[in-house]
């Protein structure tokens, strides 16, 4: 932590190339981060020909990708999709993505990964990821099995207006998390490929030329400075800034005072560093919320607002109802459903979660929630009527999921988090695990680009410390889909 602290308070501004004597370390492609972005680059640029180092912060290869369930989103028609008896096209995955990455998605980004999906499914199999030809066909944050692919809110509504549904959810071949087998996998293929790392290590600054040609990093290793000259490139994968609460505050303070999702290393350092040397930025407000809600439960039931309405379909991807609770909500929300809906959901798949309150009928239950008078009963009492017709003109939640709800009712207060004491019903967070999704502005290639536009010479970014393929919104998959693709093509231009 202290050496966190250090690191952040010195300045990031680039270091002027003529002012570096001699070089402690040479080679041709130089990467920032060992991530699945930072994996596929390495592996791209040492199979072009380049010499590559990579510079990792931590002990090890992995960071937040490792940590995460492993889905990858992919489609188009990948032979898992057919295998499973689904059509699908690039058109189509991209008029999903369009609608689901929400305003200022990256349309080129979109296009070329739409186009090119079949073909990274076929380089992630040839690298050795393992994908098995089964569906899971239920609403989850993680399967807890080991099937290949699952919905990530494709079949649910507004999309089913926009695109043929498909699933896209490609997931490795490992029981519930799935991050740590791929980042094993990648960085094994990467210093299979030639690749060389340095662990322990700390990028501080960029070194600039006079021209203003990025031509490597001054680094810190136990404590000590050191520089590495990068003769082709410098790709930058070194996460997010969600655990750098300045940056935070400046870019996106509704992710402030949240879990946050990350390896602890997530601090912005890579986007300061770039830009210190000039570099634009994209989307600095967006965020990811993972809601801590059972999916299961919601989709069986009702998800309301502290006054008692509804404000989403409960059957969509659960990451979109978390960024409607907290963006328009301030988290106030509770999960409605009734014994046979907690029920139907099996019990590992619970994740402990258990109602905070019961009652005999809707309207003490609006007592115990502290809602309205009469809000809540008539929102129970309306949801009931419709889904007694297997319909929701509300918010179109897919007639597979509806049904009247029947006292005894209950209430999950989400607030409560995933396994909460069983002693307590206390709120004691705030119900949200959180994200950025925002970064330095880069072409399609990964180049980074300056505020006029024009891109920085001898600088790439690609993962979270780029503004990839998202907008405001976010599907589960898009992270490692987005750092391993745009990876790879910023590890080739690099090595150009």
């Amino acid at each position: 932590m202290s050496e966190t602290l250090g690191a952040a308070a010195r300045s990031v501004a680039p270091r002027a190339a003529a002012e570096v004597g001699a070089y402690d370390i040479d080679t041709d492609v130089l990467v920032v981060g060992y991530g699945c972005a930072g994996a596929a680059a390495a592996f791209e640029a040492a199979e072009a020909g380049a010499r590559v180092l990579v510079l990792e912060r931590s002990g090890g290869p992995g960071g937040a990708s490792a940590m995460s369930g492993g889905e990858i989103y992919l489609g188009g028609g990948t032979p898992i999709q057919q295998a499973c008896g689904f059509t699908d096209t690039p058109e189509q995955m991209a008029a999903f993505l369009r609608a689901a990455l929400g305003p200022g998605a990256d349309e080129a980004k979109i296009e070329r990964y739409c186009a090119d999906s079949v073909a990274h499914f076929h380089w992630l199999v040839a690298r050795g990821v393992p994908f098995k030809p089964s569906l899971w066909d239920a609403p989850a944050w993680v399967p807890p099995t080991d099937d290949g692919l699952m919905w990530l809110g494709e079949n649910s509504w507004p999309f089913t207006d926009l695109a043929t549904p498909a699933p896209r959810g490609h997931r490795p071949a490992a029981n519930d998390f799935g991050g740590r087998l791929l980042m094993d996998v990648l960085a094994g293929a990467a210093e299979n490929a030639g690749a060389q790392a340095q662990f322990d290590s700390y990028a501080t600054n960029l070194i600039r030329a006079e021209d203003g040609t990025i031509t490597g990093v001054v680094a810190r290793r136990y404590g000590r400075e050191f520089t590495v000259r990068a003769r082709r490139g410098v790709v930058l994968t070194t996460g997010g800034f969600v655990d750098d609460d300045r940056m935070l505050a400046a870019h996106a303070p509704r992710l402030l005072h949240h879990t946050k999702v990350s390896a602890g290393t997530d601090d912005g350092s890579g986007i300061r560093m770039a830009q210190a040397a000039g570099a634009a930025v994209r989307h600095m407000s967006a965020g990811q919320v993972g809601i801590s809600l059972i999916p299961g439960f919601a989709a069986r039931g009702m998800v309301v607002n502290g006054r008692g309405a509804r404000f989403v379909n409960e059957d969509t991807y659960p990451g979109r109802i978390g960024q409607a609770a907290l963006f328009r909500q301030d988290m106030d929300v509770w999960v409605v459903l009734d014994e046979q809906a907690y029920e139907a959901v099996p019990e590992p798949q619970r994740w402990g979660v258990r109602p905070t309150h019961v009652a005999e009928t809707a309207d003490e239950l609006e007592q115990l929630l502290g809602t309205p008078q009469g809000a809540l009963a008539a929102t129970i009492a309306r949801y009931n009527e419709f889904a007694a017709r297997g319909t929701d003109p509300d918010f179109h939640k897919a007639p597979r999921w509806l049904r009247p709800l029947t006292p005894p009712l209950a209430a999950i207060d989400v607030r409560a988090g995933i396994r909460p004491p069983a002693e307590t019903g206390d709120r004691r967070g705030t119900g949200a695990s959180v994200f950025t999704l925002g970064g330095l502005h880069t072409t399609v290639d990964g180049e980074v680009l300056d505020l006029g536009g024009a891109p920085i010479p001898g600088l790439f970014a690609a993962g979270r410390a780029s503004s990839g393929l998202h907008g405001e919104g976010y599907i589960s998959g898009t992270s490692l889909g987005d750092g391993t693709f745009f990876g790879r093509l910023a590890g080739r231009a690099a090595a150009r």
